[in-house]
């Protein structure tokens, strides 16, 4: 049988772009995503199933691994994808929205990888793929909510990895750069634009945008780049836990994992420094 990958957020940006690349390479791919009612990109495309998975809606991530098996008789891989970014100082983030962020980007992926590893243990075989960001490296002035819930996100699939090991399970981790420049970008713009920063802030936001400028400015890697590093993770045969998955946030994945602790900060300050 073919193999076959599951993998969440696929409305845009590197979900959409891996649900393409795994076809390319004669996957079955289960391309879900909160709205497929709106999706055509991918509708129609040969031994691709395009469902609807909200991983705020546990009934709706058990309908979308049923309909995934019933398909394609097993699912093989599991990408978790889907996930968004609040922008804006910590204090304009209401709790709610803050429990948003962590419902998607954390919780929405326990529930999508609990719900499945039955079916990965009762076929002895399986794959968990967590999309997280260079934000679960190092972290990001204007992007606390964020790099909390990816930070959080990192330790989980490497505590998961002991435990899922010993059933055959494999749990990998991608981090890629682009955190402001992707399409998913669009809703953490959307969100953005609830959380008005306070005016004691302002200097301090007019001098972090500067910064990102910067460093969109860099970004070079497209999500095509960033899907093939996903399936390179997917079949590469290795017990490899992390893969940084675009150029742009090397030096900055490098400071914070291969000097010390005064270093680190010393290149974090320089490149957002304070007003």
């Amino acid at each position: 049988m073919k193999n076959t990958v599951l993998i969440t957020g696929t409305s845009s940006g590197f979900g959409k772009a891996a649900v393409k690349h795994f076809a390319r390479e004669g996957w079955n791919v289960v391309a879900t995503m909160r709205a497929p009612a709106a999706e055509t990109d991918l509708v129609g495309m040969k031994d691709v199933l395009v469902t609807r998975l909200d991983v705020q809606d546990r009934g709706s991530i058990d309908e979308a691994i049923a309909a995934g098996i019933a398909r394609f008789g097993k699912i093989d891989v599991l990408v978790n994808n889907a996930g968004f970014s609040l922008f804006g100082v910590f204090e304009s983030i209401s709790r709610e929205k803050m429990q948003e962020q962590f419902d998607v980007n954390v919780f929405g992926v326990m529930d999508v990888t609990r719900a499945i590893l039955p079916h990965f243990r009762q076929q002895k075989l399986g794959m968990i793929l967590n999309i997280s960001s260079g934000a679960g490296v190092f972290t990001l002035p204007m992007l606390s909510a964020y790099c909390g819930s990816k930070f959080a996100l990192e330790g989980f699939s490497e505590a998961l990895r002991y435990e899922l090991a010993s059933q055959n399970i494999a749990v990998k981790i991608v981090e890629p750069g682009g955190a402001l420049a992707t399409s998913f970008g669009a809703r953490s713009g959307a969100e953005a634009a609830h959380n008005t920063s306070l005016a004691d802030y302002e200097a301090f936001v007019a001098r972090a945008n500067e910064a990102f400028a910067g460093l969109r400015a860099k970004r070079l890697a497209t999500s095509e780049d960033v899907a093939e590093v996903i399936f390179r993770a997917a079949t590469d045969g290795t017990d490899q836990l992390r893969y940084v998955a675009t150029e742009d946030i090397q030096p900055l994945v490098k400071a914070r994992r291969e000097t010390s602790e005064e270093a680190y900060m010393a290149f974090m300050q320089s490149h957002f420094p304070t007003p």
